[in-house]
């Protein structure tokens, strides 16, 4: 793909309407300095001392931040949050992006998953260090009417939207946003509006996904293709997993590949599409999400399914270069990596 044609669809992304459907997390890092360290009176173990407290929008959220860098026209989020205070933050975050809030649903009965991460601060000076996560999920199941109240919600988007992103982040069946009547319901709405894109990504549940445009990494493909598992990259039993998804789900299947890059069907030919080479140190935290945005703008914007993959390619490897963060990646940090690596991505060079 040449550079002259990242930039044409750059200019398309402000005109398009896209809705993302699924779990909104708040991302709250939480910074420590051990020098500050000081024992609790009542049980004499140390009391971590925080000195810094970022916020940010997680899950579904990663992925409302990059389209909004991208500069995605016009965004709205379908997903259930709780009345608490990091049901706030997740609000303000979004609100900042220019989400639309209009179907976000709150309700007393659940809370607002949240992933903390304590980040101490080392004394030599060097990078702080991440600690262990501590996670806040809802662990019953979605009730049956908030349910309804996404399906609603959805149902109702449909004539402002050119595209749905539908972010399953949970590995717990039938506890979040993307239940199975959820799923069933996307599905039917996928059939009944075929001109409509409707985009799925899934941690554990890819499969169940049908009639919809679906991505998942390599591993993922190959186990639900039934093939034996394998630490290797072998093009070809990749392609052949993919075929077995787009046998699966009616629609195209999308297979990360982690450093080589992201394999799709196009006609009768299948590619990888080259990955972004990194030679400084990376963090991955949301590279999945932002090859998803990626792919589903450029998607919107009448790129071919390896064009879409090539954009997918340049957000992640913009993303991953932002340590200690999960990074966005903008028009102008997209046309720089393809600047700095033009070979990778035109294949005329």
């Amino acid at each position: 793909m040449k550079r002259e044609r990242v930039e044409e669809l750059l200019r398309r992304f402000p005109a398009e309407r896209i809705a993302v459907i699924g779990d909104l997390f708040l991302d709250k890092w939480v910074t420590v300095d051990p020098k500050l360290d000081e024992p609790s009176v009542e049980t004499g173990k140390t009391a971590f001392q925080a000195v810094k407290t970022v916020c940010a929008a997680g899950a579904a959220g990663t992925v409302l931040n990059t389209l909004s860098t991208l500069g995605t026209g016009k965004l709205f989020v379908v997903s259930l949050i709780g009345n608490d205070g990091d049901g706030f933050e997740v609000k303000k975050a979004l609100r900042a992006r220019g989400v639309d809030l209009s179907r976000l649903i709150e309700d007393d009965r659940i809370v607002t998953p949240t992933y903390l991460k304590p980040v101490f601060l080392q004394e030599d000076g060097s990078a702080p260090v991440e600690g262990n996560r501590i996670d806040f999920k809802n662990r019953a199941k979605t009730p049956r009417d908030l349910e309804d109240a996404v399906i609603d919600r959805i149902r109702g988007l449909l004539p402002e939207v050119d595209a749905l992103v539908v972010l399953d982040q949970l590995t717990e069946a039938d506890t979040g946003v993307v239940t199975t009547r959820v799923r069933e319901a996307l599905h039917a709405i996928a059939q009944e509006n075929p001109d409509l894109l409707v985009y799925a990504d899934s941690r554990a549940f890819i499969h169940l996904f049908r009639g919809m445009t679906i991505k998942c990494n390599n591993y993922e493909a190959l186990e639900m293709a039934g093939c034996p598992e394998t630490k290797n990259f072998v093009p070809e039993e990749v392609f052949g997993a993919l075929d077995a998804l787009e046998q699966l789900t009616g629609k195209p299947a999308i297979v990360t590949c982690n450093v080589h890059g992201v394999a799709v069907r196009e006609g009768d030919k299948h590619l990888v599409m080259p990955a972004s080479k990194q030679t400084g140190p990376i963090d991955v935290v949301g590279a999945g999400d932002a090859c998803s945005a990626g792919l589903v703008t450029a998607l919107c914007a009448g790129a071919s399914l390896s064009e879409a993959a090539t954009f997918g390619n340049l957000c992640s490897g913009v993303t991953v270069r932002k340590l200690g963060t999960t990074g966005t990646a903008s028009p102008e940090e997209v046309l720089a990596l393809f600047d700095e690596q033009p070979e990778r991505f035109d294949p005329e060079r």
